[in-house]
């Protein structure tokens, strides 16, 4: 027997780590939610002090296996806002509300996702499900590796592109800087972390992420230069500088 065989059997194998990784979201999804009651009470009753609507709000987004599902929010933007058909918000959207502009820099508007988590529609860490719209853009055998994982909360994608919405606002044409450079970025993102998936990877994404959110504006030590390049290389293409 080959060293190499002796470490492919005494590694976990692919089902025993998709276990494990559920039985992570479990415990800390339903500890994260016990948590945050005071905080989802708080937020809550900010977001309709301001202008008397729902906190909550729900979108369809595409699941692992291509299962549609709706994922939670808290509200970040006026009610029934008309968007561009793609899902696409750009910074200075005027449909963005004071208290949502708040949630949306510091990721709060995302903490309902636990309760996606919980249920089995996401998990902590794993690509971004995009709306059927966005979805529908990627060739077929894009789509068949990104809908082979059940969703996260955060990845690296996340991480990059923390600030997406003033990056879009800078193209000048945003639907079409999504589409060319963005979406190949998220699915190269998307196969690197199937490819190298497992427990430490995503300690790894949540803690990059709380970095990111603690400190925006400071290079992100937890995020391999090869992968920010990547954004740094894409990010002037399209771009209008202001001149």
């Amino acid at each position: 027997m080959t060293v190499h065989s002796e470490v492919l059997r005494s590694g976990p194998s692919v089902p025993e780590r998709m276990v494990a990784k559920r039985v992570v979201d479990v415990l800390a999804s339903a500890i994260g939610l016990s948590l945050f009651i005071p905080l989802f009470a708080f937020i809550a009753v900010a977001i309709w002090l301001e202008d008397g609507g729902p906190p909550f709000y729900r979108q369809t987004r595409i699941g692992r296996a291509g299962r549609p599902f709706e994922i939670d929010k808290f509200r970040s933007m006026t009610p029934a806002p008309m968007g561009s058909g793609l899902g696409l918000t750009v910074a200075g959207d005027p449909r963005v509300t004071r208290v949502g502009a708040f949630l949306r820099r510091s990721k709060l508007d995302e903490l309902p996702q636990l309760f996606n988590v919980l249920v089995g529609e996401m998990s902590l860490v794993g690509p971004r499900p995009e709306t059927p719209e966005l979805i529908r853009l990627y060739t077929p055998s894009q789509r068949a590796v990104m809908l082979s994982v059940r969703p996260g909360m955060t990845d690296y994608a996340s991480v990059l592109l923390r600030d997406e919405s003033a990056l879009l606002a800078r193209a000048r044409d945003p639907v079409r800087f999504y589409q060319d450079h963005l979406m190949p970025l998220k699915y190269e993102l998307c196969l690197r972390y199937i490819n190298e998936t497992g427990p430490l990877m995503d300690v790894r994404v949540v803690l990059a992420t709380f970095w990111s959110v603690l400190f925006p504006s400071a290079r992100n030590p937890l995020i391999d230069r090869t992968i920010s390049n990547r954004l740094e290389n894409a990010a002037p293409i399209g771009i209008d500088d202001g001149a």
